[in-house]
């Protein structure tokens, strides 16, 4: 009991954190999208992207405007990384190969944050700010966005599926939320030690008599928006396991809060929004139930399970560090993949073999747990749909979710959206392993060997962004098929959510009836998260078996 102390004292400050700010904030984020007025800076930012915020879109239109934002946001960032060297600020780095600018603003743009590269030895200050952090705000307020415009297409009746702006719910998103958080965020992170200035790299003599580099940067800035938009890329290689992105157990805890804050929260506003407070809580609380099994899991795979027994004593710390310990490192383990986060604090390559099985898994759920900003939200609310609909079977009756029934097109959609991401993940490891290119980066064989190459194709599809450890990433081939996986992966169910909310907001809401499955109560609660569970299962449990499972009975 007293070796699992630490993990239930973190455990219990963040859930204290997050049980008195998510309300809070859920409110004010019902309130963003569904306040009528705009403020001052957001008609000067409209009339510059000359867009009129009043004038509600049409589903295909949202559509539109996210794949052209987000195209303009890759060819952006590709030229930035292919002309770095001519840049100011650039601290002598060479431009970025065409493979990995490729993979780099495709990651970014995606809010996957996948990075093959080393932050401090390969871009400038130049690219870390004005490259990816922007894309730290503005792909995480893509995500937000079209949830917001999902929960509208539920709450409205019989309109003409227009689902909201997505200029104005963008503008909205970064200028009310993400900056303000942020910036509090990045003060706190520089109070606890997290580095933040424009030097370049510094030498200095070691004790021992040799020479060792320090980077410093803009660190503390990009830390802040890197967990609270979920998105993971770090300025260090080693990502939030260095003291000057993460110093110490307290900046532990507050990264770990950052990235769970606005999930949760999203979840808080849906109910506000589609003006039914149950409805949200029962979401929020399927998302609690799925990352507690998580978090216990990874928890008892570092600290009891395998590799932790008396002979063995201190092999689960191999590539942790010691400022967080297996508790630390499995918190924020489970935390960022069952957000689409992957920031890391540990190597997960040297995870307890059930340990690496858990955070492979949690990314396979469709990262509901509480998953990504606004794509936790939209990937559950599908799963309630689906849930809905299996009952709606059981019975013999027509399925309705808040008063929208859910007939063939519904479902025809929900049905796509369940098989987008496995169809891409299996046939991306498929290509992968039979492919020299992709066999080549393996640094183990046998069960392990496959665990890396599956961990890192799961994390591209489902948008994480964390990677093993062990799989040499920096190829053309993996940059190539990464990249590829990450954009399918992101925009088509991005378009599934937002044809589906179409489809909800043409339709005219009914009163509930005597036959009608009640969304909000405990039953509801336990049928989507079994749901949630053995959509998984039957899905992946084959690959595992190959991988992980396997490595835990070797």
């Amino acid at each position: 009991m007293s070796e699992l102390a630490p993990a239930l004292g973190q455990i219990a400050v963040l859930v204290a954190a997050l049980a008195v700010t998510v309300p809070f904030l859920g409110r004010y984020l019902a309130h963003v999208y569904t306040a009528p007025r705009h403020l001052a800076v957001e008609r000067v930012t409209y009339r510059v992207l000359r867009v009129d915020p009043d004038a509600d879109q049409h589903w295909r239109s949202y559509a539109m405007s996210v794949l052209g934002f987000s195209l303009v946001g890759v060819l952006f960032l590709y030229a930035f990384g292919r002309l770095q060297q001519h840049l100011p600020l650039s601290l002598g780095f060479a431009a970025l190969p065409a493979d990995g600018a490729w993979n780099t603003s495709v990651s970014f743009v995606t809010n996957t944050n996948w990075q093959w590269y080393s932050g401090e030895a390969a871009l400038g200050h130049l690219m870390q700010m004005s490259g990816l952090t922007v894309q730290n705000f503005v792909s995480a307020g893509v995500g937000m966005c079209v949830a917001a415009a999902f929960a509208r297409g539920l709450a409205r009746a019989g309109g003409d599926a227009r689902v909201g702006n997505f200029f104005a719910d963008l503008v909205r998103t970064v200028l009310r939320v993400l900056l303000p958080v942020a910036a509090v965020a990045a003060l706190l992170l520089v109070l606890l030690g997290a580095v933040q200035n424009l030097a370049s790299n510094a030498d200095m003599d070691t004790l021992g008599g040799a020479t060792q580099v320090l980077t410093g940067g803009p660190v503390a800035s990009q830390e802040a928006i890197k967990e609270l938009g979920t998105n993971g890329g770090g300025f260090y290689n080693v990502n939030s396991a260095h003291p000057f992105e993460n110093p110490t157990p307290l900046s532990n805890i507050l990264e770990i809060y950052l990235l769970l804050l606005i999930p949760f929260a999203m979840a808080w506003a849906f109910g506000l929004i589609v003006r039914d407070r149950r409805q949200g809580v029962a979401v929020l609380t399927v998302m609690g139930l799925l990352l507690s099994l998580g978090v216990g899991l990874l928890t008892w795979a570092e600290m009891a399970g395998p590799g932790t027994a008396p002979q063995l004593a201190g092999a689960a710390m191999e590539r942790k560090e010691t400022r967080f310990g297996e508790a630390g490192s499995a918190l924020f383990g489970a935390a960022t993949t069952g957000t689409s986060t992957g920031a890391v604090n540990s190597m997960h390559d040297s995870l307890t073999a059930p340990g690496g099985g858990v955070t492979l898994f949690s990314m396979m759920l469709g990262e509901i747990a509480p998953g990504g900003v606004g794509s936790g939200l939209y990937g559950m609310l599908v799963l309630a749909i689906l849930t809905v609909f299996l009952c709606g079977l059981m019975v013999g009756r027509t399925p309705e979710y808040l008063g929208k029934k859910i007939g063939q097109r519904e479902i025809v959609l929900v049905a796509a959206y369940v098989l987008a991401t496995p169809v891409l993940l299996l046939t991306g490891i498929a290509v992968a392993i039979t492919a020299g290119g992709g066999l080549a980066g393996l640094q183990e064989s046998g069960p392990h060997g496959l665990s890396e190459a599956l961990y890192a194709v799961t994390s591209a599809a489902n948008n994480n962004g964390s990677a093993f450890g062990g799989l040499t990433s920096g190829t053309p081939f993996w940059n190539t098929l990464l990249g590829v996986l990450m954009l399918f992966g992101r925009f088509l169910p991005m378009l599934l959510v937002l044809a589906l909310a179409g489809r909800f907001a043409q339709q005219k809401q009914l009163p509930p009836s005597a036959g009608t499955l009640p969304t909000h109560r405990p039953l509801f609660v336990a049928l989507l998260t079994g749901v949630a569970l053995v959509v998984v299962g039957l899905t992946y449990v084959p690959v595992l078996a190959l991988g992980p499972i396997a490595e835990s009975l070797s």
